[in-house]
């Protein structure tokens, strides 16, 4: 338990500084029961695999400081917590507030972030076991919280990617609510591809299929991997995954990889039954591949590398197959990650993505409660203008 622990000892939450503090069985068991919401990403061996490859831990910028509900023995509701001296990582984008807050001369950071590091996904953020009370747990997790944000003396709660009825709960809870976006793929119940293209006018899916016929034409051959085949080799597999993800990144003047080799080892070796990589061969040889995890109904898009650049292969590995894949296998929802514009004339629609906030300050706290809820109509009003000007692919 960490100091900051007997500081909340009258809400009887827990605070502890690394996951594999909890039990895989007694944490897994808060999400299990609804795995489409929860995602794969707060999973006790997805969390562990970034703490202990070091890819989430102090030297990353991201001190775990995970809240734990117990009702007698029994642990109840959690929430996977970090204590962020900066920014990077989160995709909060509050650097604005965090220049407004140094200006002011007030403290910004550290930050209390529920959240998973470097996964831009949406997700659960508060776990409650099934057949407990949300309207019950969530308040005193969220109170849990603030008092960890004093404890600590950090300058604000931050709850990233939460999905948005849980975000009404955080509302309800006292946080001020802020909502951004997303580019997504939804399955409209398509038979195949082609009645998925047919959604595009004339001009566009004849584009679109000659980007299709691309990697045939290259000598290059798409497939997933899943599970069992991953399983086998899950070393082989990591050292190919971040090599490849690593030739990629150190071509972009901006590119950051926030997980390393031993993040990928553990992840395949331990959740491997929640992993798709799929795989770009020319000749035999790897020279594209991407890295996603899938819950039952949402597949969710990672990473993405190549050693060799051929026209349309990003397309074809990061989007075209996984769509396919998600027809086939009645796949509800694809979810490609942050930014990406190139995706929307691809098939794929804005959504909102929410996150929660509360400021120690409460000048700070006032002026961001203002802007998020102006923000909040803004942004609203640009999705729902988007989805009218684009009806074939907006719904």
């Amino acid at each position: 338990m960490t100091k900051s622990g007997t500081a909340l000892a009258r809400t009887g939450v827990r605070v502890v500084a690394s996951i594999s503090e909890v039990p895989a069985e007694a944490w897994d068991a808060l999400q299990a029961h609804e795995p489409d919401v929860a995602s794969p990403f707060v999973r006790h061996a997805f969390l562990e695999a970034l703490e202990r490859s070091g890819s989430a831990g102090p030297r990353a910028g991201w001190r775990p400081r995970h809240l734990l509900l117990f009702r007698g023995g029994t642990l109840v509701a959690a929430a996977p917590a970090w204590l962020k001296d900066g920014s990077e990582g989160d995709f909060s984008r509050d650097w604005e507030w965090a220049g407004a807050a140094s200006r002011a001369g007030l403290p910004y950071y550290p930050k209390l972030s529920l959240t998973v590091p470097a996964t831009p996904a949406t997700g659960r953020r508060l776990l409650v076991a099934e057949g407990e009370r949300r309207a019950e747990l969530v308040p005193r997790l969220v109170e849990a919280a603030l008092a960890l944000v004093e404890a600590e003396g950090a300058g604000g709660l931050h709850v990233l990617f939460t999905p948005g009825p849980e975000a009404l709960e955080l509302e309800a809870a006292g946080l001020a609510r802020r909502v951004d976006f997303q580019y997504h793929w939804r399955n409209a119940g398509y038979a195949d591809l082609e009645a998925f293209l047919a959604r595009f006018p004339s001009k566009r899916r004849n584009a679109i299929r000659r980007e299709l016929r691309a990697p045939a034409e290259q000598g290059i051959t798409i497939r997933t991997v899943r599970g069992e085949e991953l399983a086998r080799d899950p070393e082989g597999w990591a050292r190919a995954c971040f090599e490849l993800h690593r030739a990629s990144t150190d071509q972009m003047a901006w590119g950051m990889r926030w997980v390393n080799r031993a993040f990928y080892e553990r992840v395949l070796a331990r959740m491997a039954d929640a992993v798709e990589v799929v795989e770009a061969r020319r000749e035999g040889r790897l020279v594209g591949m991407a890295f996603n995890l899938a819950s039952p109904r949402v597949l969710y898009g990672r990473y993405w590398g190549q050693v060799e650049a051929h026209p349309f292969l990003h397309f074809n590995v990061a989007l075209y197959h996984s769509i396919a894949e998600c027809i086939a296998r009645g796949v509800e929802r694809f979810e490609g990650g942050a930014g990406g514009e190139h995706k929307a004339s691809r098939g794929f629609e804005p959504a909102e993505t929410w996150s929660c906030h509360r400021l120690a300050d409460p000048g700070l706290d006032a002026a961001v409660r203002r802007h998020v809820e102006a923000e909040r109509a803004a942004r609203s009003t640009g999705i729902a203008a988007w989805r009218a000007e684009h009806p074939r692919l907006g719904g």
